[in-house]
């Protein structure tokens, strides 16, 4: 069965995102590019909640200064979008889930393939938190307090216990805490 990843970038306090939606404060380097394609390697297809999704499909397409191995896998993987608003959706590659949130992710977890990985997408982390779909949360905190901003795990209604199963400190200070979902 394939797993579903979170890889988010993660401030000190715990926000995703400033609070105008601002992710400008992440430590990018060679040395955390160098594992995000290593990452991107392993997965099949992105997930998407639909402000991430506007976000990406606004800047990916047409981004010319980024690594190549990291754009032709951000345009080129097959990429699933949640949202009750759009109807469309443009970006090559991308289609609309579904409106069964758990079963359009156990579907797609029963195929084979490599895994599915969430970027962003703090409403669609929280669903599937709930839900216990997710099994393997990777965080790059970066070393920056902002104060207050946008969380992906509001709200849960019960607790997701976590178990350690990576840890890495990159040049730039970031560190990389990797937990796997505690089965009961």
């Amino acid at each position: 069965m394939r797993k579903v990843i979170v890889s988010n970038i993660v401030s000190v306090d715990g926000f995703i995102a400033g609070p105008q939606g601002e992710i400008d404060w992440f430590a990018w380097s060679e040395e955390t590019a160098d594992y995000c394609k290593k990452m991107l390697r392993s997965v099949e297809t992105i997930l998407f909640g639909r402000k991430t999704y506007e976000l990406m499909a606004g800047y990916w397409p047409t981004a010319t200064e980024e690594d190549p191995v990291i754009f032709a896998a951000m345009n080129d993987l097959p990429k699933v979008v949640f949202s009750r608003t759009l109807h469309t959706v443009t970006w090559r590659n991308a289609r609309l889930a579904g409106s069964d949130l758990g079963a359009e992710i156990n579907r797609l977890k029963q195929r084979s393939g490599k895994d599915l990985v969430i970027f962003g997408s703090g409403s669609l982390v929280a669903a599937l938190t709930e839900l216990g779909l997710i099994d393997d949360y990777r965080f790059f905190v970066t070393p920056v307090i902002l104060g207050s901003g946008k969380t992906q795990f509001t709200p849960l209604n019960e607790r997701c216990d976590l178990k350690l199963v990576e840890s890495r400190t990159f040049e730039t200070g970031v560190v990389l805490l990797r937990y796997e979902r505690k089965l009961p």
